[in-house]
């Protein structure tokens, strides 16, 4: 990746052309977003969130996300309405002993995600299992009476 001032060249009529430097700016970045890497682990550096499927199966939603490293008491889990919001935290504490050096390494990372859902669930009869570092979490789908005539009195 390149920074630094780029060349304008000026419009064909030799005046300067501020439109063609904003172009110029415009493929600058984009450029420099096609060259970044993501990852695939939610705990390296850029990384807010892990990305998160969610799939409708009829009358529930499954929704899964990978979660390497974190335990189910590290994790939780909001509903309301048609949004879910996924909270975890992971720490990790490493120590390393080699010839009179001491070495020792704290990490912590967290992240709170909210997922809006295309349908109404309720949290009555959801499920979720952490295994693996695999969430998956099912919520049923609230039924909504459609076409339902109303009575006039």
């Amino acid at each position: 990746m390149r920074f630094g001032l780029t060349k304008v060249t000026p419009a064909r009529s030799g005046v300067w052309n501020p439109m063609e430097e904003i172009v110029q700016m415009q493929d600058m970045l984009n450029n420099m977003f096609k060259e970044r890497s993501f990852g695939d682990r939610w705990s390296e550096p850029g990384i807010l969130a892990p990305l998160v499927d969610v799939k409708d199966e009829g009358s529930e939603l499954l929704v899964t996300t990978d979660l390497p490293g974190v335990e189910k008491d590290d994790v939780d889990l909001d509903v309301s309405d048609n949004m879910l919001t996924i909270s975890a935290k992971r720490s990790s504490d490493k120590e390393e002993k080699d010839e009179g050096y001491l070495r020792r390494e704290r990490t912590y990372s967290s992240f709170s995600r909210t997922v809006t859902l295309p349908n109404t669930v309720s949290a009555e009869g959801a499920k979720a299992k952490l295994e693996n570092g695999v969430l998956t979490v099912t919520l049923p789908k609230l039924q909504i009476e459609e076409n339902k005539k109303i009575p006039i009195e």
